[in-house]
């Protein structure tokens, strides 16, 4: 059973911002409540720690596909299957943040989770926290604006 979660809001920063600051995988934890740790092993690569349910899960993920200011998405390389993509509108002074995942719950809790519709909510709470982030700082904390087109994941 696959599981989608999807959550949205708008970002009172310019969109260069918001992407940047999203691009910055590593500052996750601050903000992306189920994250303990993202390390940025290469434009392309990244290895998460989770902790979902309490339970811990470890992964790679690889950008399959990105364009700075519009999206970037990600596909995991190994383990439990997990993809997702995150795209980036301007509205005005605001960036409209649109973020879809997908994944495989693993075990019961994480499976009524999933059907209950808990993890959209803790999507929106994450994306809230995304946005105090951006917000207060009034700037990103760094920013990769490389491209990525049409990557497979092996």
């Amino acid at each position: 059973m696959t599981a989608t979660l999807t959550a949205e809001i708008d970002v009172e920063a310019p969109i260069d911002t918001v992407y940047n600051q999203w691009t910055q995988f590593e500052s996750f934890p601050n903000y992306l409540g189920a994250v303990k740790s993202v390390q940025q092993i290469d434009d392309v690569r990244t290895r998460w720690t989770v902790s979902i349910a309490g339970r811990e899960h470890d992964f790679y993920a690889d950008i399959v596909d990105q364009v700075p200011d519009k999206h970037i998405a990600w596909q995991s390389t190994d383990g439990t299957f997990h993809a997702g993509r995150v795209e980036f509108e301007p509205h005005g002074t605001e960036t409209h943040v649109k973020l879809r995942m997908e994944w495989e719950p693993e075990g019961v809790i994480e499976k009524i989770g999933a059907g209950l519709g808990i993890d959209d909510a803790q999507a929106q709470m994450d994306l809230q926290r995304f946005k105090k982030f951006v917000e207060e700082r009034g700037e990103e904390t760094g920013g990769w604006r490389g491209e990525v087109h049409g990557r497979t994941v092996e």
